[in-house]
């Protein structure tokens, strides 16, 4: 008898023992899966590109960059500039604003950074993306000094843009015949040689000489925009639009246009 009861409460021992296992393996807390890292590529901060309010906020924004391209690779910054402006419609393109690039500066073979397709030439070609602008402007920097197609360009006058805009013709950066123009008209209308001279330590209020004084002038110690209005017939408010101004500030040695704009413009 005695061997039954004793035999009966191991049998009851052994099963409780067995369930309180079950239940610790039942109630084990899963393995949680690792956290996976992200690579520099995900973490990266990305400039936010901002729209411009005009050339003039493009080229405040900009200038000292491409101050500092010319000094590391002797391309004018009135050049660089003009290019920007033209290509990046100001720094409101598409491509400006998602992706930093304001040259239109495309894959090409090798090229390992960062890249957005857009449509141009053909559809979904492959742009390059940067994470700043800055990074855009010597890219482009280096896209000139490095391809044996624009080496001729460094032997004209860092200070002869207009040189620079027509031989970036004719080693083929871009198809449009008036191209040249374009940068040679965004020049000086926005004086953009003044960076070029003050590269180079010159007098930035005389580099340009102003050859055609009946459409043009250059303001004198003492000016105003209403002294000149009243000079060349003209309201103040049309020689501010003709001339992109946003305020009434003048400095010695701009150069304006002041041939009134059609009725109808």
């Amino acid at each position: 008898m005695v061997r039954i009861v004793i035999g009966i409460v191991c049998c009851i021992v052994l099963l409780s023992s067995c369930g309180n296992q079950r239940r610790t393996v039942e109630n084990a807390p899963k393995k949680e899966k690792p956290i996976i890292k992200q690579s520099p590529r995900d973490t990266v901060k990305i400039y936010v590109a901002k729209r411009m309010a005009n050339y003039e906020e493009y080229i405040a924004a900009f200038k000292d960059i491409a101050m500092e391209e010319m000094t590391k690779s002797g391309i004018p910054a009135s050049i660089t500039l003009a290019q920007g402006l033209l290509e990046s419609g100001g720094g409101n393109s598409n491509l400006s604003l998602r992706s930093n690039n304001h040259f239109g500066i495309k894959c090409h073979k090798g090229w390992k950074g960062y890249r957005v397709y857009h449509d141009d030439d053909e559809k979904g070609e492959c742009f390059r993306k940067y994470t700043h602008p800055r990074h855009s402007f010597r890219d482009h920097s280096v896209f000139l000094t490095t391809r044996s197609r624009y080496l001729f360009l460094f032997s004209y006058p860092k200070d002869d843009y207009k040189k620079w805009a027509r031989g970036l013709k004719t080693a083929g950066y871009a198809t449009d015949r008036r191209y040249p123009q374009k940068l040679i008209d965004l020049i000086k209308k926005y004086e953009l040689y003044r960076y070029d001279a003050l590269v180079l330590g010159k007098d930035s209020s005389v580099a340009e000489v102003v050859t055609d004084g009946k459409d043009k002038y250059q303001v004198k110690k003492g000016d105003t925009l209403y002294s000149i209005s009243r000079r060349f017939k003209i309201s103040v408010l049309e020689l501010k639009k003709l001339n992109g101004l946003e305020t009434n500030d003048l400095h010695i040695g701009q150069v304006l246009f002041t041939k009134p704009l059609p009725k109808d413009f």
